[in-house]
């Protein structure tokens, strides 16, 4: 009975540390995948002679032709908007925001 009782005590401490460590690392692998993104669009605009305001689509981007194979996902299940060239991408999860 005893440990039964401490095998809980010590389930009920570490999971929510799991819950938190989990959603830190969604978070930073978004904002990599945030970060890639904006560097992909500079990139884009700078070949194809765009200005700041120019924003790319996923047929720009995206493809085997294309700077990024396949279309990064967020971790969390979140979406992203590349908007302009000039702006930081966005991802529609909490928190998870290129800086």
């Amino acid at each position: 009975m005893i440990v039964v009782a401490i095998i809980g005590l010590l389930a009920a401490a570490v999971v929510p540390n799991l819950v938190s460590s989990r959603k830190k690392a969604q978070t930073q692998t978004c904002i990599n995948n945030l970060r890639t993104i904006k560097m992909i669009k500079a990139q884009w605009a700078l070949e194809n002679r765009k200005n700041d305001a120019d924003v790319p689509t996923d047929a720009d981007l995206v493809g085997t032709d294309k700077p990024l194979e396949t279309k990064p996902a967020c971790p969390a299940g979140g979406t992203y908007d590349y908007r302009a060239v000039g702006e930081n991408p966005t991802c529609s999860a909490p928190g998870h925001v290129l800086q």
